[in-house]
């Protein structure tokens, strides 16, 4: 299967995060060791898709540097202070090609997918959150794409309910108690983990950085028939709170993370 450059959604203030983002931007707040940032690429990764383009906004520094520094970081190194030579002894990095934009601080997500075009260029292209992991398979999204002749295939998931679900009668008599069920059927939401043909950018409008890609373009997308949800019953889960990148931690720190499919 042809390669395609991935597209991650980094720029946002990730005000629900306050606790960290005030530090950093969101998709640098760690899982284990590494920012969740990475654990996304090592998903794409996994399927052979090692060319990222990061739409950056808020703390943008933070990113750059930690891929700037990544490759020494993350090797096994001598430096001769002498000559100031630096020999490579055991490289632990990573087959990535990483690409970040400055896509604005303010901008919403429309605006910043419309800005990094001319790095894409006319090609299917993938696209992301810099905030959710899942082992969603992505070739199977790529083919069941292609299988729709899809202008654009999104993941969707449903969730399951923040609280137990009563089945009551007329008098209120619980007639069944279901402990956080997965929704009634009808509440798929849109997860990310995008698939792309070039032509999503004629919906996005030129220098207008308020258009949020989640309104008007995806609701035109879908009015042309040709925007399909590949739905996913497995693992996904996005870090919106403190006790959402808590469960992160704990599942990551276990050995049982989902999403670890490297």
């Amino acid at each position: 299967m042809k390669s395609m450059k991935v597209v991650i959604f980094a720029g946002g203030f990730g005000t629900r995060l306050s606790e960290a983002t005030n530090v950093i931007p969101k998709p640098m707040v760690e899982i284990g060791d590494k920012p969740i940032l990475w654990h996304i690429m090592k998903i794409y990764s996994h399927y052979g898709f090692n060319d990222f383009i990061v739409c950056c906004g808020y703390k943008q520094y933070i990113i750059k540097e930690y891929f700037a520094n990544y490759f020494n970081h993350n090797c096994d190194i001598t430096v001769d202070l002498e000559d100031n030579s630096l020999q490579v002894l055991d490289n632990h990095s990573e087959p990535w090609r990483v690409t970040m934009i400055d896509t604005g601080l303010n901008t919403m997500t429309g605006g910043r997918l419309k800005r990094v075009q001319k790095y894409v260029g006319n090609e299917r292209f993938l696209l992301t959150y810099g905030d959710g992991v899942s082992d969603v398979n992505i070739l199977d999204e790529i083919r069941f794409h292609e299988e729709n002749n899809a202008l654009l295939t999104l993941m969707s998931y449903m969730p399951s309910g923040k609280f137990g679900a009563l089945d009551l009668d007329g008098n209120g008599r619980v007639r069944s108690f279901r402990e956080k069920p997965r929704g009634d059927g009808n509440n798929w939401v849109n997860a990310g983990f995008f698939v792309c043909e070039p032509d999503v950018f004629n919906y996005l409008p030129e220098g207008d950085d308020s258009v949020v890609f989640e309104r008007a373009p995806l609701e035109e997308i879908a009015a042309t028939g040709r925007m399909f949800s590949f739905k996913h019953v497995g693992y996904w889960h996005p870090m919106d709170t403190l006790k959402d990148c808590n469960d992160l931690n704990q599942l990551w720190t276990s050995g049982k993370a989902p999403w670890k499919l490297w």
